[in-house]
Parts: C-alpha cells; structure tokens; sequence
C-alpha cells in the first residue's frame, strides 16, 4: 500500500471504484487468489496479437474432407505453423467478469522463449501486482495485501484440471495445444466448420481441440475435468499473418468451477527480439500465501 499513499492522485481514481468489487478480486481469500492466478495464466494468452494486421481467411470445409485430412495429418499440418522468436514484449488489456464483479487490467507481459514469462499487472496505471513463471517455478506477489505465492505448478495443474509444466503453460499462452498432440491418438471430425480432434481414450479429462481448416491453426481448446465438475474453454476468434508467423488477434477464456470465470484479452502493442529485463524480487516484510 505505499505505493498508494505516495500517489494520491491515482489513489482517488481507485476511490472512485466500488470497494467490493477491487477487494473481492484482490483480496486474500483462497478465492480472491485462484482469481489473480487464473488472470495472471491467461492475460498473456494472446502474447503475440495484434488488431491491426489483416486477419486470416477460412475456409468451408465438408464431411467428405475428414476421410482425407484425418487426425494425424491435421496435427501434422497444425505443427507446420512454427512460431520463431526469441523475445516478445507486449502491452495488454483484460477484462476479468465472473457473476458478482467486472473489473479491468492493463498488463505489461514480457517472453524469453523457453525460459521466462513475466507479468506485471495494473490498476488504473498503477502496479498491483507481478508474476513470474519458469520451468522451475511459478510466483507472484501482490500490493493491495502485500502478500506472495511461491511454488511450483501444481495450483495450475489443480485450477485448470490437467496436469501442467511449463512448457503446457506456454503452449497456452502461445496458441498452441497444451499437451503434445503427436503422443495420444484422436478421433477427427467437422464441428462448426472446425477439424474438432477428441482423445480416443476415455478418462476422467475430456479434452477437444479444434482447428481452422485454412491453415490448421488452432481455434478452440477444451479441458473438462468430470469428477470435481470443473472445465476450461480457450477460444481464439481469429489470426493475423504477422513476420510470417501466424497469431491470434484475441482470446476468451470461459472457466467454470464452483464459478464461472470469463476473460476476455486485447493487445495493445507488441515488439520481437529486444533485449529485455525480467525484474523480479519479492518485497521485504510480505507474507506468503498457501493455495491447498
């Protein structure tokens, strides 16, 4: 809260914001955090859109099509599409609704690819709060409570319903399948004018996938987990041509629990192959929290 209090100005923006609704998402209940970690995963979902590019042209596809471009060839296809970059930095925006509140974010996300996702997220221009993911580890700490989580990714694992490391985690964040689709056999066939793949294996996590079939980029992700009644729905509504990569313009999250969670994400400006810093120190005096 110091930072507050040594900006009063924006304090007054934040006084203006019914206290509910800014303290039910940051707060310090284990609610109020699975909220600001489910926030923190997904905002930079669309690390590398951008709304002015032109977007990519789909096509109609037939029945018939399926007996020709079966499972195998549809990921095959699918993983034609090679994202190649070092660095990404991007200025975003996120609109965070569940049943009781509304409530906007601005992030700054930076990517070392492989290695490194950081977020520094914003309320009314004002750091709130920062997150660091590697293949090790996945923190955050937060002002509004000054409080911290440090551990690893069995809370994500345990929020989304699947098993997640870091490579799963960028995966998401880069419009990409979470999980390797060359390692399980699928099931194709047309849904909404999509190649929809489904595991052929029956188990507690249903998972979907669904591709455009222009260039087979993905548009749909489904994980449901059926024994603790809890699923997520990624959706990216289109993609842009961008130095020969393909990208998603932007991203819904649908997240249903005891709740239901929407997010939906805009980007605002995105840079490759900076130089960038990852600052990243938890403040003295903080307390941890613990996610069970």
């Amino acid at each position: 809260m110091h930072y507050l209090k040594n900006n009063m100005n924006n304090s007054n923006k934040i006084k203006n914001v019914s206290s509910s609704v800014f303290y039910s998402f940051f707060g310090s209940n284990k609610k109020c955090i699975e909220n600001r970690f489910l926030l923190l995963l997904v905002v930079a979902s669309l690390s590398f859109s951008c709304k002015t590019k032109k977007t990519v042209a789909e096509q109609i596809v037939s029945q018939e099509a399926v007996t020709k471009n079966k499972a195998k060839e549809v990921i095959q296809k699918h993983y034609e599409n090679v994202l190649n970059f070092q660095t990404a930095s991007i200025r975003s925006s996120a609109e965070y609704q569940d049943k009781k509140q509304s409530i906007s974010i601005n992030a700054d996300i930076r990517i070392k690819k492989d290695e490194t996702i950081w977020i520094n997220l914003k309320f009314f221009g004002i750091p709130m709060a920062k997150a660091l993911i590697t293949p090790t580890r996945v923190s955050y700490y937060e002002k509004v409570n000054n409080t911290y989580f440090d551990g690893d990714y069995s809370v994500l694992t345990r929020m989304l319903g699947t098993d997640l490391d870091f490579q799963k985690v960028q995966n998401l964040l880069l419009g990409r399948p979470i999980d390797n689709l060359t390692k399980e056999d699928f099931i194709a066939e047309i849904a909404d004018n999509l190649f929809q793949l489904k595991s052929k294996n029956k188990t507690d996590i249903e998972k979907a996938f669904s591709f455009e079939t222009a260039n087979y980029l993905l548009k749909k992700q489904f994980i449901n987990q059926t024994s603790k009644n809890r699923n997520v729905m990624v959706n990216y509504p289109s993609f842009t041509n961008q130095d020969n990569m393909f990208l998603p313009t932007g991203v819904s999250i649908l997240a249903n629990q005891q709740d239901q969670v929407k997010i939906d994400i805009e980007y605002k400006k995105i840079t490759f192959n900076e130089s960038l810093s990852y600052p990243y120190s938890i403040p003295d005096g903080y307390s941890q929290i613990k996610i069970d």
